[in-house]
Parts: structure tokens; sequence; C-alpha cells
């Protein structure tokens, strides 16, 4: 069985295509959605999931989130004494998916179908492939997110010769797809988006408008640098992103140093604060309309997926541009693994999808750096000379005949990007090639031909006319990927790592929660509270179940009548 995995900003989830239907497979907790967070606790062991997600507060020199931005770069991310990669990071997400999915099915997993943001370059594709690799999995596929979407309300819905807008605002990347949906094909027309914009730059933007309060009335600068202060303003921020998708305005409290802060601000604020995330929203949704050739009247079903759709300016914004409410049939934090796991079911031959086809795209312009010798006095400038073209149907094969730019040139070195830019420094350059010419070649034409496959990966080959010599790369060298040297040490690394015994991860949820309201609370029910995780503490270490059991149960009703209390 072929599991599909969406590997989050945010959050994180595993499902199964089970003959007729998906099923989302819960954590160990019960709950469908896994934090994308990774912490390390005082003793060096690792903490995956919502125990870290806890501690961002507690222990935010120890926690790390939104790592997901940084893929297939050199960023490292230092962890007490460990520093992570952002793939090796995601490693620890995907292996406990995979442990969660092998515990509630009975069997072990080895391979997966993964999304990935539709915009994420060759080098974020390939990270992500590799997380999975270190995490013990064969990726047997990555899907656009999009996509995955598109497939899910496309099997859900069942409405032919139908034209669908998936708006896909994650956690930290967005992505915009038409898709057209007939005779049991899933088509997708376009793709655009922005790998750096999601929600938590929408929760940024509420942050900021409490600073700015703060600092206006509270005499509180010094606070600003302490990284428990910071992470208290964005908890603040996130609860109040999340009270304004459901009311119309919400109160962000803080209280810090015996003051007790207290802001107001509704939606109209929050629309106006926001503007210039909303016009980045705006463009690319006005792209891949073009792009596809269609109208906004042309477009008959519009579907909101990713957590950060469901604010209400975000839903006002995209209504106001087609002039009509949007479909949330499906839930947006599952739909994407939905599609994922049909495309697993798809990949594993399932008898029940054997009808379906899905065509994809190429969501960006794919080509070389080549001398510009048409306009006069640039001859000498390079510029980007695309030979893939973005939104083309994938796989796809595309060749352009290229000169050397010399004379008695010996040897042409092809260089890679991607972009849409005509000036090169505005492209993401991926990688070079390099051929040899022998002297005295008439002909010193080269056909340069790119083939770009269906997980998104570019291969590049080069052939000098006269002779047929070619040379080849898959991009391998890209910046942030590692070598095979490099992979097999961080993979004895990564299973040298302790991790906490899956029976203890309730345990470390309840006492991370404990020590996040231990902060907040003051005088008798703090005193109650430490009391209270001094004797937790003592219960675990009795390695008794049943005692362990009952004395957690009876902690969790604590912790919601406080945290009830306090909120």
């Amino acid at each position: 069985m072929i599991v599909g995995i969406d590997l989050g900003t945010t959050n994180s989830l595993i499902a199964v295509w089970d003959s007729t239907e998906v099923k989302v497979i819960p954590n160990a907790l019960g709950r469908l959605l896994t934090p994308s967070v990774v912490s390390v606790d005082d003793k060096g062991a690792i903490l995956v999931g919502e125990p870290a997600l806890n501690r961002m507060v507690t222990h935010p020199e120890l926690t790390v989130a939104n790592f997901k931005r940084l893929m297939g770069t050199d960023t490292l991310f230092k962890l007490g004494s460990h520093s992570f990669r952002a793939e090796e990071l995601s490693a620890l997400i995907l292996k406990r998916l995979k442990e969660d999915a092998e515990n509630f099915l009975g069997f072990p997993i080895t391979e997966a179908v993964i999304s990935v943001p539709a915009y994420f370059s060759d080098a974020q594709r390939k990270a992500t492939k590799l997380a999975g690799k270190l995490a013990g999995l064969k990726v047997e596929r990555l899907i656009n997110e999009p996509t995955a979407a598109g497939i899910a309300h496309g099997l859900q819905e069942k409405m032919d010769e139908t034209n669908y807008l998936i708006f896909d605002l994650g956690g930290g990347t967005f992505d915009v797809s038409i898709l057209t949906i007939f005779s049991g094909i899933i088509e997708v027309r376009a793709s655009c988006g922005d790998n750096l914009l999601g929600g938590v730059d929408f929760t940024n933007i509420l942050k900021n408008s409490f600073v700015n309060y703060i600092k206006a009335n509270y005499n509180l600068e010094q606070s600003f640098s302490l990284s428990a202060f910071q992470n208290k303003l964005y908890e603040q921020a996130e609860l109040a992103k999340y009270n304004l998708s459901i009311h119309s305005e919400t109160v962000m409290k803080l209280t810090w140093n015996s003051e007790v802060m207290a802001f107001h601000c509704s939606n109209q604020d929050f629309e106006k604060a926001a503007e210039a995330l909303l016009q980045r929203l705006r463009e690319p949704i006005k792209k891949v309309l073009n792009d596809a050739g269609l109208s906004p009247s042309q477009i008959e079903q519009i579907v909101l997926v990713g957590g950060a759709s469901r604010m209400a300016i975000v839903k006002k914004m995209v209504s106001r541009m087609f002039g009509r409410l949007c479909l949330l049939h499906l839930d947006p934090d599952t739909v994407i693994v939905q599609g994922v796991a049909i495309q697993a079911g798809l990949k594993a031959r399932d008898k029940a999808l054997d009808e379906i086809v899905i065509t994809d795209v190429c969501p960006f312009s794919l080509g070389v750096a080549v001398y510009n010798d048409t306009i006069p006095g640039q001859a000498g400038i390079l510029h980007f000379d695309p030979i893939i073209e973005r939104n083309t149907v994938i796989p796809t094969s595309r060749a352009r005949i290229y000169y050397p730019s010399q004379e008695n040139q010996e040897k042409v070195e092809i260089k890679i990007y991607q972009g849409e830019n005509f000036s090169l420094e505005k492209n993401i350059f991926l990688g070079s090639l390099t051929i040899n010419l022998p002297k005295n070649l008439p002909d010193k034409s080269i056909e340069v031909r790119f083939t770009y496959d269906i997980n998104g990966l570019l291969e590049v080959e080069s052939t000098i006319i006269a002779t047929q010599a070619k040379a080849r790369t898959v991009i391998e060298g890209n910046p942030g990927i590692l070598s095979e040297n490099q992979i097999a040490e961080r993979l004895a690394s990564l299973k040298q790592l302790k991790i906490h015994p899956r029976e203890k991860t309730e345990n470390l949820l309840v006492l991370s929660h404990a020590e996040r309201l231990y902060e907040d609370l003051t005088g008798d029910k703090r005193n109650y509270l430490g009391m209270l995780i001094k004797d937790f503490i003592k219960t675990l270490d009795s390695q008794d179940p049943q005692l362990i059991l009952r004395a957690r149960m009876q902690v969790e009703k604590v912790l919601d009548h406080l945290q009830t209390e306090l909120n």
C-alpha cells in the first residue's frame, strides 16, 4: 500500500485510499493534524508535533516551525546540541506520520506520494524527496497541492465539464490553479503562486498591530527583545486570526510584568492592515486566468483550500473578484491529503480508480542564459531564454538550437534558470552543464533539450549536432542539495537520535500544556498547578500504565478548567 502525505508548513497529515474511499489516519493523540513543529527537550530528546508546538512559548530557543519555506537551502536550525537542515526537520515530521500510520494500519509503510506547493523549485522538490528518504520512505511521486485538492473535489462533486479554480492558501505558501474536469480526465490548465506568502504573514500583520499598540501605550521596550515575549505576542495573534474567521471583531490580551494589555481589532482593521498581502493574492489569480485563457465568469467552481483560506478577509476578497461565494464542501485542512491519497491509489493501480486520468503542468518557465544579439549595443549582455514555458502540460520534452557566442570557442557552458523575467538576475539559477567543442568544426550548432517529469524534476541534455556528442545533467548540483555521502551521514545521524517512545507522546503533550499554563497563572492557581506537575512526573516515573492513565486524565481535566478560566 502507498500512503498519501500532505507535508504542510503549519500541519501535516497522512491518509490511504481504502478500496472505495480515503481514510485520513489519526495520530497517537487521535487527531488528524500533526503540527509541523520540532523541539528538543532538556535531555536532548526530540519532540515532534503537538508536544513540540506547546514548547514554542516555554522553550522558543529549542523549538522550530515554518521551516518548509527553507527546503532546498543550506540554512541550519540550531536546537540545543543538534543542527538540522529543513529537509531533516521535515524527515522527522514524515517519520512521525509514518509511525502513526503503521500503528493504525498494523503493517509497515515504505512508499508514499507527497504533496508540494505548485511553485516549489527543482531544489525544493529534490529536498522533499530527500526528506522522505531520510524518513525511510520511497517517494513514488510528488504532486502539486492544488492538483491534489482538485482531484479530491473532482471525485467528490462528480461535476463533469467543469472549470475549477483551486485557491490554496496554507500556513507558509500560496498556490492557485485552474483545473478542467471532463470524461474522467482532470486537466490542470494553469498554475501560479507565491512560495513566500501564507497564513504566518497574516498572523504577523496582527502581531505587529498589537506591538504598535503596546509601544504607544506601555513602557515595555526592553521586553521586545525576549523570545518568550515575542512568542506570547504571536500566540495571541494566531488566536485573533482564528477568531476573526468566525467573528467580526476580537480582543488580543497579554499579561507581562503585572501589566494587562488588551487590544481590540475588527475585520475591517485587519483588512486595511493586510491590504498589501491581499494584493499579493490577487496577482497570481489574474495571471492564472490569463494563462488559461479564461474569464472569471467561465470558472464554475472556486475551491478554497488550506487553513488560512478560512480567514473572512480572504473569502471576501476572492468572492469580490468572482462575484459569487466559494465552495467549502470539503474540509480545507484535509482536502489536499485526500487528493494525495487518491493519487497514491492510482499509483498502486487500484481498480476503483482505473478510469481517472490526471494531467499536470510545469508551473514556471525553464530555460538558459543566452547573449542578446538582437538589441544594438547589448550584444554582450546575458538574458533568459525559456525552453519550457510555464503551464506546459507535463511530462514534456522541448529542445532549441543554440550557437557559440565566439568564433573559436572550444567549450560552451549552459547555465540553467527557472523564472519568468527577461533579466537573468531576476530568475533562479538551477545549475550548469559544460560541453566541449572540437576544433575546426564547420557546424557548431548545439541542441539543448529540457525534459521535465511528473515529479517536477528537470533533466537537461546538450548535443553537438555535427558529432552527436552529448552532455547531460539532472541538476544534481543545486544549492542546498546534499551529496550521496552527505545523505548517508545524515541518515546515520538521524537514526541515532533519541526519539521519545510512542506510548509517552500523550504524557509529553500534557506536561507541555501544563508548563505553558504555569507561565500564564499567578498566586494559588500557579502553586496548585506546580504541585500537580510534580505529582504527575512522579507518577510517570512509576512506569505503571494504569496509574499514568488515571493521573493523565485527572491532570487534563484540571488543565481544561484552568485554560477556560484564563480565556
